[in-house]
């Protein structure tokens, strides 16, 4: 079955979103640091911890995952930062 959406594997890193991990006090400076990037083609990745199997399986009613999806983790304080960055205008 086609999915709706799917990765364009062609997309490119355009922006950051919001703060770095280390701006709001979530991680030091390196290579670990959570992110957040507007891709050239309008979609958004995410760089976090998975805890796919730490929370998988409590997944609220209606909630589910394709086999190739993963639950990714980020510091609230960094992910509230990409809201100026998010709302439409």
């Amino acid at each position: 079955m086609d999915r709706p959406w799917d990765v364009d594997p062609s997309a490119t890193f355009e922006r950051r979103l919001g703060k770095t991990a280390a701006e709001v006090g979530a991680s030091r400076v390196g290579k670990d640091c959570p992110e957040f990037w507007e891709l050239d083609n309008g979609d958004v990745a995410i760089i976090g911890r998975d805890a796919t199997d730490t929370l998988g399986g409590r997944l609220p009613e209606g909630v589910g995952m394709a086999e190739d999806e993963r639950i990714v983790v980020v510091p609230g304080a960094q992910f509230r930062s990409t809201v100026p960055d998010v709302v439409e205008e």
